[in-house]
């Protein structure tokens, strides 16, 4: 039978198994200890911030302004862009189809959670962590609420945190059907329309209350990103498709929508009405202000920030010279040939700034910016074949065979090019290089381009050296790589926009 260890012999037992002394044990409960302080510590705090921040008076907070936009002068104004478009719907006057398609999209733990989605929280602050910055996300309807009605939209961990606080408190005091009801009534749907009543008016013409499925689920899918989802964009089809699913789906699995009608819906958009364009765009002064517009987003500032931003916009529009260049064109454009369109851009030299533009008559009439739009710019392109030449040590003396017609290739590849325009059609035989810009005869500068190839051979590298030249002189690339190196390629035959021309 074996003895028991006397107390001596446990107490060695005892120091063996805690190493050489208690130590060990005594910085673990320590660990524990500071933890448990941490996390208590972390708990009042946010009690305390919790019970510190009011919820702001929106009336006072959430004031969407007029974004205006500017001659260069800082004080004329070219126009403005829309202020909120709102009308704003009792909790009854919203059909439950909206709600339930709003939610699938954006928040389907909605009506269960308390206003902030912890799970959600934290995928986004490791997201955040991951790239550096504050990217957004892991918001709730509640936040989203929060944000748009009492904050800004400025992208910090300090908003982020007060944007959360909020929204519990929001959640506490307002019921679920409230802040809905808020929501719909608040939240942009593009193309200038905030609120589900005047979204529905935009893009269906009617009310929200006869929302179908398949619009209610279309309105919730343009939520998230109404640029990229505008469907008035040429193919927005393909971008809408799989988000518009994606919210079906979350009906379905809301169990607000049978499985049979979403598998109808799915693939199918509903049909759009035609878009209606703010009657402060009209005229010539529209496309300037779409122009403004355009840049302000490849600057990323959002539909929503641009429309009712407050924004004052100076832009490098001269009004003295828009209204000549406005002038010019109308007093020498030709009547009766309306597939005629003309375009006028003044850019000054050194800075590149764009200081009188004219794309069409009317914005309103027609959208199309014929300024910005590639056009053929015929003999202007002849100037960079000249540069290409002066580059590689010819000179305006330099002889030239101006003879009309001229035929250059073989075979299939023949081709006849002959003298038009200011040189009136006629033959010149030989002419300098000088003369020949004065004059534009395009057989000396298709003759040009043969002397940059090598040997006078019929190959690339001469056309090839005609839009190197042009690229210096800051013709985009991209425009530039869409055009064939053929030996015309200096008579202006590719589209490229008046704005890098006069650029």
């Amino acid at each position: 039978m074996a003895k028991k260890p006397k107390k001596s012999q446990k107490r060695g037992m005892l120091r063996a198994i805690g190493g050489n002394g208690p130590w060990p044990v005594k910085i673990l409960r320590w660990l524990i200890a500071l933890l448990f302080l941490g996390g208590l510590a972390g708990v009042l705090l946010v009690g305390l911030l919790y019970l510190i921040i009011d919820v702001p008076d929106p009336n006072k907070d959430f004031q969407t302004q007029t974004t205006h936009v500017y001659y260069s002068d800082g004080t004329t104004k070219i126009g403005s862009f829309s202020n909120q478009n709102r009308q704003i719907l009792e909790s009854d006057e919203i059909p439950s189809v909206a709600r339930n398609a709003v939610v699938a999209a954006e928040d389907r733990g909605f009506w269960r959670n308390r206003g902030i989605d912890i799970r959600g929280i934290v995928r986004a602050a490791r997201n955040n962590a991951t790239a550096g910055q504050v990217t957004g996300g892991g918001s709730t309807i509640t936040q989203q609420y929060v944000k748009i009605l009492y904050l800004t939209q400025e992208r910090s961990i300090e908003r982020k945190a007060k944007e959360a606080l909020l929204s519990i408190k929001i959640d506490q005091m307002q019921s679920k059907e409230e802040i809905i009801t808020g929501y719909l009534n608040t939240i942009y749907f593009g193309n200038g329309a905030y609120g589900i009543e005047v979204a529905s008016q935009t893009y269906f013409r009617k009310p929200a209350a006869e929302l179908t499925v398949a619009e209610a689920a279309f309105l919730a899918t343009i939520i998230n990103r109404p640029n990229y989802y505008d469907p008035y964009a040429e193919g927005a089809r393909e971008r809408i498709l799989p988000r518009y699913n994606y919210v079906l789906s979350g009906m379905v699995d809301m169990g607000v929508l049978s499985a049979s009608e979403a598998a109808e819906l799915k693939g199918n958009l509903p049909k759009f009405s035609p878009l209606r364009t703010d009657s402060r765009f009209a005229g010539p002064k529209g496309h300037l202000l779409e122009l403004t517009k355009r840049q302000m987003q490849k600057l990323e500032f959002s539909d929503a920030e641009i429309i009712g931003g407050g924004y004052k916009i100076v832009t490098t529009f001269d009004k003295n010279m828009q209204a000549a260049a406005v002038e010019s064109v109308e007093s020498g454009r030709p009547d009766g040939i309306p597939e005629v369109h003309t375009a006028l851009v003044s850019v000054e030299p050194g800075t590149g700034a764009v200081k009188a533009l004219y794309g069409g008559p009317d914005f309103l009439k027609s959208q199309l910016n014929w300024a910005t739009l590639g056009t053929q710019p015929g003999s202007t392109f002849k100037i960079f074949a000249v540069i290409a030449a002066l580059e590689d040590g010819y000179s305006l003396s330099t002889k030239l065979d101006g003879r009309s017609p001229m035929t250059v290739g073989k075979g299939e590849n023949q081709d006849v090019i002959r003298n038009q325009g200011d040189s009136g059609g006629r033959s010149y035989g030989t002419v300098n290089l000088k003369k020949a810009t004065e004059k534009s005869v395009n057989t000396a500068f298709v003759d040009l381009t043969m002397m940059l190839t090598p040997d006078g051979a019929q190959g690339s590298a001469g056309p090839q050296r005609v839009l190197e030249a042009a690229a210096e002189a800051g013709i985009p690339r991209s425009t530039l790589d869409k055009i064939n190196p053929v030996i015309g390629v200096s008579l202006g035959y590719a589209p490229v926009a008046p704005i890098d021309m006069a650029n």
